[in-house]
């Protein structure tokens, strides 16, 4: 049973299979973020993540099956909506988005409908090399002419939106992980929202299993040039008002 709002701004935390970090993260944010209420999406965990978010003071929401992030954090959209939340932001289950970071990526809002935690923004050590570097680049330059601004992380899940982002991403955000945070990205742009970037610090994962090795991070890449291909040819919407 879902928990009453307590404040106007959510945390979702799309999780599968992170018994061994959610815990902790959650403590963390509720230590060292902003008043916040925490969603776990359960995205069809086969451990005791459910049971510990809990534990730990969020609301949960389970996934009959795995979907993916992006199914993940559609389900997350459709209930900050339905609550009235007023920002949401995306925080990994994993400990890598750092909580102290949370308020700085929220303050992004003032002056954007969608801000970036950024790891390639002259602040902490992240870095990536070889032909992953340079898909990322391309990307980055891509969406960076598209919305006007400069971006360096276009792929960075650390990101939070305001209602009218909300409002476009419960409509239009991809179910697919397929690039995911690509086309919902380039689909909110081309529909009038706006964005900027928040340079933040990322840290190692607390705990679990990497979802990508280095194969499978290249496979996403390419799965995030195609998904931009695909939403230059979507067509421009208004985010509902309902």
């Amino acid at each position: 049973m879902a928990q009453a709002r307590l404040h106007d701004i959510l945390v979702i935390m799309p999780a599968w299979n992170e018994a061994e970090s959610i815990g902790n993260t959650i403590r963390e944010v509720f230590d060292f973020g902003p008043p916040c209420d925490v969603l776990v999406v359960d995205d069809g965990s086969r451990d005791s993540t459910a049971e510990l978010a809990r534990k730990a003071g969020a609301t949960v929401i389970q996934l009959p099956f795995n979907m993916g992030v992006g199914g993940a954090m559609r389900t997350g959209f459709k209930y900050a909506k339905k609550n009235g939340y007023q920002q949401v932001i995306q925080v990994d289950a994993d400990g890598q988005h750092d909580p102290r970071d949370i308020q700085a990526v929220l303050d992004g809002l003032k002056n954007a409908d969608i801000a970036i935690g950024a790891r390639f923004a002259d602040k902490g050590d992240y870095a990536v090399k070889g032909p992953r570097k340079w898909a990322m680049n391309v990307l980055a330059w891509t969406i960076s002419r598209i919305s006007g601004t400069r971006l360096t992380d276009v792929t960075s899940g650390f990101r939070a939106a305001n209602t009218k982002a909300m409002r476009q991403y419960v409509d239009h955000y991809p179910a697919e992980y397929l690039g995911d945070t690509i086309d919902s990205l380039v689909v909110a742009i081309r529909s009038g929202c706006t964005v900027q970037q928040v340079g933040v610090s990322m840290r190692e994962r607390q705990g679990g299993a990497p979802s990508h090795d280095p194969v499978k991070a290249a496979i996403y890449l390419g799965r995030s040039g195609l998904a931009l291909i695909f939403a230059l040819t979507r067509k421009k919407s208004e985010p509902s008002s309902n």
